[in-house]
């Protein structure tokens, strides 16, 4: 009798900390893509035409109750028919494109240092640059949606596809104005969990959908919109004569149509055919005063303003005279990447959320901790100010983790089999190419403590600063001063203890470089040098015997 085979255990469904259910079967397909005749279309209602203060004041507050079609369909036309907004925003998206981004591990575990480099190997994809471009949407918009295709190759689940959708296609809650969903033809449905990066920037705080730039630039970008409108239309007629037709009392009105028609050839045609009886009169267009740069002046005034609130100030967007010279470049420039900074920390924030979690929960499974996501360059002064402090500390004894100076100064660890560099090594008889002159020997080989009673017979031939010189058999005779020294440096360890023991202290309990510097002052007066000074003392005292005793004995050979 066979026995019966148990039933293979079915792993249990992976559920999200806010609880809801993971849908693995959805991953590989686009749920929310556009479908014909449907509330999901690509189509534009181009709320732009024709708009008017008091039409923008309804659409802003439909937002506001919901309704946010118009609004965001709006947003996007304002990014096509002003060129400095689109420049300006896209300046402030592609500063944060390019960044770089570090991954750091949740711990030094093995298996947390596999997680961070499950997500590197991932991040180094050719279209991360454009995909996170479409994300940081967000800055204009006040929210993003990129919904992602899922590669579910068995033993490795990883996006595919990064798609972004349009902003239109989802609204938030009516409730609580944040939870955002996919409308359908129904009621808005829940996002499913791991399959959208949902992207929100607040240029203020408050509902997510009163937070981007576009609802700010909205109302310059109208007024601008009428005065240059009203610029091409001045434009048009500037310099041209005003036409002047008059007719007779009595005159029918065939013949003043005949005439009206005849002023505007004139104008167009600069030809005409009018009766006798009627008569153009010509008056010259720039007689009177023409406002010169009125228009241009209000289009350049609510450009600075859209600069400011794109980009924090208006230096980097075009060059203005100032009274504080270069050092008002380096402040606007200053103000430019504070806010490129804050964008980066809030992308790393929404990368690590909506990407990392999902990719280790479907192939590691859930865990306690995930890797960290940082997005930007390195600062220089601190990474300068790091590895002083390692190549002063690490000769010392003071225990450094390669790994993370290398996470810390933005460097990659090396791939399988890839040649690391090294130090030089130290220029020696064996290692010097063929032809090479030997080194000098300046250096002394160690001794025993010499004691006054040994310093006087010794006779070397020493040169400047103590150096050995040669005897005539071309042996180095060693210098009494150095050997003395070596000979007392012997125990340096436990005569530096008492001194770098509050500096390893604060080293160990210190959780950033900042801090560590901060309590440099304070554990400096802590540090006991008296058995290092004592060590000097004694040391000099046994030098100027023995150069006292070679003094002697020079004197005593020349006489």
């Amino acid at each position: 009798m066979r026995e019966a085979v148990p039933p293979a255990k079915v792993p249990p469904p992976l559920v999200w900390p806010n609880g809801q259910l993971m849908q693995p079967a959805n991953l590989a397909r686009e749920v929310a893509a556009p479908r014909m005749a449907s509330v999901r279309s690509i189509l534009s209602a181009h709320p732009a035409s024709g708009l008017t203060p008091i039409r923008l004041a309804q659409l802003l507050r439909a937002a506001e109750d919901g309704d946010a079609t118009a609004y965001l369909e709006l947003a996007e036309e304002m990014e096509e028919k002003d060129l400095h907004y689109l420049a300006q925003l896209g300046t402030r998206k592609r500063a944060v494109a390019q960044l770089p981004i570090t991954v750091e591990a949740a711990s030094d575990a093995p298996h947390h240092k596999e997680h961070a480099d499950f997500i590197r190997k991932w991040l180094d994809r050719d279209m991360l640059q454009a995909e996170i471009f479409d994300i940081l949407d967000a800055i204009g918009k006040g929210y993003s949606v990129t919904e992602m295709i899922w590669s579910t190759r068995p033993g490795k689940w990883l996006p595919q596809d990064l798609k972004w959708r349009f902003p239109q296609w989802f609204e938030f809650d009516r409730i609580n104005g944040e939870t955002l969903k996919l409308r359908t033809a129904g009621e808005p449905a829940s996002l499913e969990a791991g399959k959208f990066i949902v992207h929100v920037s607040k240029a203020k705080s408050g509902l997510p959908i009163r937070g981007g730039l576009a609802r700010a630039v909205a109302w310059g970008w109208m007024f601008k919109n009428f005065s240059i409108k009203d610029w091409v239309s001045f434009l048009e007629t500037y310099g041209m004569p005003l036409r002047v037709g008059r007719y007779d009392n009595g005159e029918t009105e065939d013949n003043i149509a005949i005439l009206a028609r005849a002023v505007a050839d004139l104008g167009s045609d600069a030809a005409a055919v009018f009766p006798k009886t009627m008569e153009v009169q010509f008056i010259d267009g720039k007689g009177g005063s023409a406002p010169g740069d009125l228009w241009r002046s209000m289009a350049e005034y609510i450009d600075d303003q859209v600069s400011k609130v794109v980009l924090g100030q208006t230096n980097t967007a075009d060059a203005k005279a100032g009274g504080l010279g270069s050092g008002q470049a380096e402040v606007h420039n200053d103000v430019r990447l504070d806010i490129r900074d804050y964008d980066a920390a809030m992308l790393g924030a929404t990368i690590r959320r909506d990407i990392v979690v999902p990719m280790i929960m479907f192939n590691y499974g859930p865990q306690d901790e995930y890797p960290r996501i940082k997005v930007g360059e390195v600062d220089s002064e601190d990474v300068e100010t790091l590895l002083k402090a390692a190549t002063a500390l690490v000769p010392l004894g003071v225990k450094v983790g390669a790994r993370q100076m290398a996470e810390k100064t933005g460097l990659p660890q090396p791939e399988p089999g890839e040649e690391e560099l090294q130090a030089a090594p130290s220029p020696t008889p064996e290692n010097l190419p063929p032809g090479a002159p030997a080194a000098p020997r300046v250096g002394l080989r160690p001794r025993a403590t010499p004691t006054p009673a040994l310093l006087g017979p010794l006779k070397p031939p020493v040169g400047r600063f103590g150096v050995a010189t040669a005897t005539p058999n071309g042996d180095a005779e060693p210098d009494p001063i150095a050997d003395a020294a070596d000979a007392f440096l012997d125990d340096w360890t436990e005569l530096v203890e008492p001194m770098l023991g509050p500096i390893e202290e604060l080293l160990a309990a210190s959780s950033s470089l900042a801090e560590f510097r901060d309590g440099l002052a304070g554990r400096i007066e802590a540090m006991d040098e008296s058995a290092v000074a004592a060590l000097l003392a004694r040391a000099g005292f046994a030098a100027r015997l023995a150069g006292d005793a070679a003094q002697q004995d020079d004197e005593r050979d020349a006489g």
